[in-house]
């Protein structure tokens, strides 16, 4: 009894130690690939414009396919609410199409999650169709916003997937227990006359948004390499309103006087179809 007590215990505790901050800590030494070093003029890999207009041609043409139908949730865009950040960069995606197909169609790729590669580590995110280019937006990291004064001790008990942003505000991706019911609660709660301004299909296995898997990119080890890595950013008040539908992120607090924060993964070189995604759970910023 004990000696499977304790294989049980041995198989989650190598799941969940890439997650534990004072065991990376002490083995950063080890595995040198867990430290990324960013140069001080270019903390981002790529500009918050280019996120946006990249989530903006997604979610654009995830609108006009209506895969879902007809529903008094569907919001179809008109003239007026269209902004230029829609308009140009808006790619063309054909009526009753998957989100899967829409984002091969529309950004040449597209991600699913899958066991993962490394023993031990559970569930991954692969590139599953087409070709991920360097320096592009692959993946966002859904969830609960908190900010530093929420109260979040419930839930990020045996939480694995809490996500700490460089200011202290926290993203809770857990898409079980007390996390996937604080999230429906929240987003459920805000909406803007009949615009839903955010998806919670990331915690259901259809999802509207195919990129909100990031909370299972797995950390990268000395076989495997870091191929993307976090960045962090907040949504424009300019941001089409009837495209926030498909943002997997919602704020705990209903009165927080600030941007939506959102957290992308983005490709450090070109990823090929069958590759698994690794980011680094560890990272310094110089």
């Amino acid at each position: 009894m004990t000696k499977n007590l304790l294989q049980v215990f041995g198989a989650k505790w190598k799941s969940y130690r890439h997650r534990f901050v004072p065991w990376v800590c002490l083995n950063l030494q080890k595995n040198e690939r867990t430290l990324r070093q960013v140069n001080d003029h270019s903390d981002k890999q790529i500009r918050d414009d280019e996120v946006l207009s990249s989530l903006a041609r997604l979610f654009s043409a995830l609108l006009r396919s209506d895969w879902r139908g007809q529903s008094e949730n569907r919001l179809r865009p008109t003239s007026s609410q269209h902004t230029h950040l829609t308009t140009q960069n808006a790619a063309p995606a054909g009526p009753e199409l998957a989100p899967c197909d829409t984002a091969l169609q529309t950004l040449g790729f597209y991600i699913d999650k899958r066991s993962s590669s490394l023993p031990s580590a559970g569930t991954g995110v692969f590139v599953t169709q087409g070709h991920v280019p360097k320096g592009v937006v692959v993946a966002m990291y859904p969830g609960t916003i908190y900010q530093a004064d929420d109260p979040i001790l419930i839930q990020s008990i045996r939480n694995p997937f809490v996500f700490r942003c460089i200011d202290g505000v926290l993203i809770d991706g857990n898409d079980k227990g007390i996390s996937k019911l604080v999230f429906r609660s929240c987003s459920g709660r805000d909406r803007l006359g009949p615009f839903r301004l955010s998806d919670s299909s990331w915690l259901t296995p259809h999802l509207s948004n195919p990129l909100a898997v990031g909370q299972y990119v797995n950390n990268c080890s000395n076989d495997k390499a870091a191929n993307v890595c976090y960045q962090e950013f907040d949504v424009p008040d300019g941001f089409p309103l009837e495209l926030h539908q498909y943002f997997p992120n919602v704020n705990y607090r209903p009165d927080v006087q600030r941007p939506l924060r959102c957290v992308v993964l983005v490709s450090l070189r070109a990823i090929h179809r069958g590759e698994e995604l690794f980011s680094n759970y560890y990272t310094i910023v110089h």
